[in-house]
């Protein structure tokens, strides 16, 4: 199938309209002027002929005599105008006969009427028509007048040059418009189609893999700058997912070996005989298995809480008796590490998944610990405000830098970028939590300055 470019479509459909409009007019003006003027020249052509009979009727004198000299000049008139009169008086005898004056002129002026006609009407079909009229005097009717002409009507010279000049004018109007309109049509569609042409090659290159172009020519149009914006919006959206993806990469690889290489490490030695295969080394293996099976079991819970079929268990229950319960399994860790944490809140009932809210409140208040220097404090509490429950979980500790706050609850995102173990984590736990809310009809969000703390809010439908 032949294609076409929408700068070609867009010129050839002004053009098409131009001239179907034209075209158009064209028509309806022929059709509407020949009715018109069809009726204006039988009228007019009924007019001229009672205008004739009225002037020869005048030319009858007193003792029946008729003044032949002034009826010949009528009827001479008449011959220039197209009309062949023949006028009898009250006894049958011809006063004025236009054939016998000069049948040859009458015969040619015949002929070049329907020559006239032929040219406007193809198929026209015309004859010559006699009309009889009675001429009336002081006496009553003193004799008649035959008028003949080309009928049932003709045009003459002057109205065929009249209708001839107008569709010329037509012509020439629409030969004008066809090339203005080509004219304006090629620079609208040059300057419709280069911005769509931009967003393709800009489209081909995200095809690619080379998400770092953006289209910076703003456009007047409403649908291509809302275009333009969808595709550096996609372009950016990639870009970011690239960087992650690179990252998770790095991210992962890094998480899994260190403990392989511990593992390989203590297997080489153990295997060489370096090593007695005792409890503490079989341990030491023990503990880097448990991490790499963590480090799984968080992909795979990751997983499992982003796909779109997540089932929710929801029951009744007090989110503030909960979560004093998860402080109390924290209580020892807090302690050790010097870290004072308090809770504020009241009975609180929400419907919702109690297990799983309970892993996002686990999630932030060790991410509180993490970071959290010793001495310093963690608050945890609960309030309802009209139909909604918010938790918060606020710390004092090292906080979280502005640029990497848009990025916080991505996976595998970790504002820390020194790998250290201390710091640990996935850098999953932020997108599980958030995914969990988002499950509930909820929200998350975060505030925090580096130096002074992080605050954690958690909005709840109840």
């Amino acid at each position: 199938m032949m294609k076409f470019s929408l700068r070609t479509k867009l010129s050839l459909s002004f053009v098409s309209v131009v001239l179907i409009s034209v075209l158009l007019v064209s028509l309806i003006t022929n059709l509407l002027l020949d009715k018109h003027f069809k009726e204006y020249v039988i009228e007019n052509q009924e007019r001229k002929s009672r205008e004739i009979v009225a002037q020869v009727s005048q030319q009858f004198k007193t003792g029946e005599e008729w003044d032949r000299d002034a009826i010949e000049q009528i009827c001479l008139n008449a011959l220039e105008q197209g009309l062949i009169l023949k006028v009898i008086d009250a006894s049958g005898n011809l006063i004025w006969d236009a054939t016998v004056h000069d049948n040859e002129q009458c015969e040619q002026m015949l002929a070049h009427m329907a020559k006239n006609m032929s040219s406007r009407y193809p198929n026209w079909e015309g004859s010559y028509v006699e009309d009889v009229y009675p001429l009336a005097g002081d006496l009553g009717v003193v004799g008649k007048v035959v008028i003949g002409y080309y009928g049932p009507f003709y045009f003459n010279d002057s109205d065929l040059a009249f209708i001839n000049t107008l569709n010329r004018l037509f012509i020439g109007v629409g030969a004008f418009s066809l090339v203005l309109s080509f004219l304006i049509g090629s620079l609208m569609a040059k300057r419709l189609s280069t911005p769509i042409a931009r967003v393709t090659t800009t489209a081909r290159m995200i095809a690619k893999g080379y998400f770092g172009g953006r289209i910076a020519e703003p456009s007047t149009t409403k649908e291509i700058a809302q275009l333009t914006e969808a595709i550096n919006n996609l372009a950016e959206t990639l870009e970011n997912q690239e960087a992650l993806r690179k990252r998770l990469t790095a991210d992962v690889a890094h998480e899994l070996r260190t403990p392989l290489a511990t593992l390989q490490s203590h297997m080489e030695a153990m295997i060489d005989g370096i090593w007695e295969p005792d409890v503490q080394r079989l341990k030491s293996c023990h503990e880097e298995i448990m991490r790499i099976n963590r480090l799984v079991g968080d992909l795979e819970k990751l997983a499992r809480y982003e796909s779109d079929n997540l089932i929710l268990t929801k029951t009744d229950f007090d989110v503030s008796e909960l979560i004093r319960h998860i402080i109390r399994n924290f209580e020892n860790d807090f302690a050790a590490k010097g870290i004072e944490i308090r809770f504020t809140g009241g009975r609180e009932i929400i419907t919702a998944d109690r297990d799983k809210i309970s892993q996002v409140v686990v999630n932030l208040l060790s991410n509180a610990l993490k970071y959290t220097p010793p001495g310093g404090m963690v608050q945890v509490s609960v309030e309802g405000a009209d139909d909604v429950t918010r938790i918060a979980v606020r710390d004092n500790g090292t906080g979280i830098p502005p640029e990497d706050l848009p990025h916080i609850f991505e996976r595998f995102y970790r504002a820390d970028k020194s790998r250290n173990r201390l710091t640990g984590g996935a850098g999953i736990g932020l997108t599980i939590a958030k995914t969990i809310v988002d499950a509930h009809k909820g929200s998350i969000q975060v505030r925090s300055k580096v130096g002074e703390g992080t605050e954690f809010t958690i909005t709840l439908p109840r």
